[in-house]
């Protein structure tokens, strides 16, 4: 009975000891052991590692994108100080993990990343004014931030992927005088619309009294002296021919029609000329 417990005692004693040296390094990170003190220059990828755990152990280190999240003062150009919300995402290199452990250590987001951050936007911004960072210039300053930083971090194994202002806080002041601009820029573009749609409708009526004006200059150079005396006796003949009592008298030129006031049966229309 003796025997049979202490064979348990050490069954259990060795599955302990089995689960204690193994590991799981996940997908988006790797694992480096550490043996000694010292890092191993191999990184291992996810899936059931085994080490001794007597002298050795896995650090893990993430290796997908990661959002550092910043809240800090921008210097401007001009000197103001501009609150900001700002994050930076980046990536570790898994074959340069192993070298960013020796050199850096498991804390490399304060120890290095947000070192060089601020170093490079307190440099970027002090080259652009606050209302820079209302217009589009704002991805510009990103994208500069961005590549400072990538000129140190990428030889240390850290790719950055953005750098991103995600809110700033102007000075009140500086903040009304930039609304107070844009509504004025608003106010010049709807003023410039309506100048341009009275220019439009005072074309049209030119144009307009243009077609009018050339219509009635050919109608009066198509009707001579000549063509009214023929259309004015064309229109007595016509009228002539009503049964109704009709005189007209004509000077020789255009043709002038009375209507009877008393019309008589059987007398004829007369042509009467001067």
């Amino acid at each position: 009975m003796k025997n049979a417990n202490r064979l348990k005692g050490i069954l259990l004693f060795l599955l302990a000891l089995s689960l204690a040296n193994c590991t799981v390094v996940r997908q988006g990170e790797v694992g480096v052991k550490r043996t000694l003190g010292k890092y191993s220059d191999r990184p291992f990828t996810e899936g059931l590692r085994t080490y001794n755990p007597f002298i050795t152990t896995m650090v893990k280190v993430p290796i997908q994108t990661e959002n550092l999240e910043v809240s800090l003062n921008l210097p401007s150009k001009e000197g103001l100080n501009i609150l900001a919300e700002i994050s930076i995402l980046y990536n570790v290199k898994p074959n340069d993990a192993p070298k960013m452990l020796r050199n850096v250590g498991v804390n490399f987001e304060a120890n290095l990343i947000l070192p060089v951050f601020r170093s490079a936007i307190a440099d970027v911004s002090s080259r652009f004014y606050a209302k820079d960072m209302h217009t589009g210039e704002r991805a510009t300053i990103e994208n500069a931030i961005r590549e400072q930083m990538a000129k140190i971090l990428d030889e240390k194994g850290i790719i950055v992927e953005a750098v991103l202002i995600k809110s700033i806080a102007l000075p009140r002041n500086l903040a009304r005088a930039i609304e107070e601009k844009l509504e004025a820029e608003q106010k010049a573009l709807r003023m410039e619309f309506v100048l341009q749609e009275a220019k439009r409708e005072a074309e049209r009526k030119r144009i307009e009294a243009e077609g009018v004006r050339d219509a009635q200059n050919i109608i009066s150079q198509g009707l001579d002296k000549n063509i009214l005396q023929f259309k004015s006796i064309e229109a007595f003949l016509e009228l002539a021919k009503s049964p109704n009592t009709k005189i007209i008298i004509s000077d020789g030129d255009l043709p002038f029609m009375l209507d009877n006031p008393e019309p008589t049966k059987g007398v004829n229309t007369r042509l009467e000329r001067n």
